[in-house]
């Protein structure tokens, strides 16, 4: 997209004196001569980007020029980081605050780029919920944002199964997961961070004060290795399958990439039907059943046998359902 290239542009000169063509275009990833028509073009906008003649030379912004965001406010900025999630920006209360924001920074743009917030809404939306899962905001999201906003303490009441404990979080961040909030916290006093489920909050208070937050702390990182450990946890059995070429293809859809890819990784030598026999991570031998029998006849379960006659069942009934045809 062009106007987004020659917003990227203004502001790679705004962050440096000078930069090369070439420089431009590596960042750019266009050509040389791209980078002198937007070079142009931004000039004929009234930007005063001057290009250098010679080996040495280049291009620059004239005069300190630099580009405004008229009075945009920490707050509106912090929340226009979030505009491609406009469901999460209702849920966390920030949606005033990030339709605000978009209209300064459309009032900055130049006249020929005004259409650029328009353009991008219209082609690109983020839908976060899963299928057939009706979302429903947790009532103390909004404040649970607040207090992540403003490094500011929380007083929680958090259910676990049957029983509720009371914690002092520092609350770290929040992650939108197929529908679900999740708030990263540590425990006040406490090394370890913890993830808790926002829709388990029983009672939510707000403390004054805030507290020192840990620069090391990379939320994305973070999560991602949460993640991982939550989803390996769950893979407590296995079971020993063998699968025709389609099954090895089809594997990902029924049990998940990640066990599919531990299966595989660990497969035999093709026989000569070119079936390979496999060992596939599994959360336990029902819902092992479940996600097998979505293979149909490009999988055969070798083990465990109440496994194997569970699918030999299924068999069965089909055959006798189909076999009369």
């Amino acid at each position: 997209m062009r106007a987004a290239r020659l917003i990227k542009m203004v502001l790679l000169l705004q962050a440096r004196p000078a930069m090369t063509g070439a420089e431009l275009a590596a960042e750019l990833e266009v050509s040389e001569r791209t980078v002198a028509r937007d070079a142009q073009a931004l000039s004929e906008a009234g930007v005063p980007v001057y290009a250098d003649r010679g080996r040495a030379g280049g291009y620059r912004l004239v005069g300190g020029y630099r580009t405004r965001l008229t009075g945009l406010a920490r707050d509106e900025a912090e929340a226009l980081f979030l505009s491609g999630v406009p469901g999460a920006l209702r849920e966390m209360g920030l949606a005033d605050v990030a339709s605000a924001a978009r209209l300064k920074v459309s009032a900055a743009l130049l006249p020929a780029l005004r259409d650029a917030p328009d353009s991008a809404a219209g082609r690109f939306h983020l839908d976060a919920p899963g299928w057939f899962h009706e979302p429903r905001t947790p009532e103390p999201l909004p404040r649970i944002a607040e207090a992540v906003w403003g490094d500011l303490p929380l007083g929680v009441v958090y259910r676990r199964g049957r029983a509720c404990a009371e914690r002092e979080l520092e609350p770290y961040g929040l992650v939108l997961k197929a529908g679900v909030w999740y708030l990263c916290a540590r425990v006040a006093g406490a090394d370890a961070f913890r993830t808790y489920r926002v829709d388990r909050f029983e009672a939510v208070a707000v403390r004054s004060g805030r507290f020192v937050r840990d620069p090391e702390f990379d939320l994305p990182a973070f999560w991602a290795a949460q993640a991982d450990r939550f989803a390996r946890s769950l893979l407590r059995a296995e079971a020993v399958v063998r699968l025709s070429p389609g099954g090895v293809r089809a594997l990902p859809r029924a049990v998940g990439p990640r066990a599919a890819q531990e299966a595989l990784d660990g497969a035999g030598a093709p026989d000569a039907e070119g079936w390979v026999r496999v060992v596939v991570p599994v959360e336990s031998e029902e819902v092992a059943h479940e996600q097998l029998r979505l293979l149909g006849p490009e999988v055969e379960v070798l083990g465990p046998a109440a496994l194997r006659e569970r699918c030999a069942a299924d068999a069965r009934r089909l055959a006798a359902r189909y076999g009369g045809g």
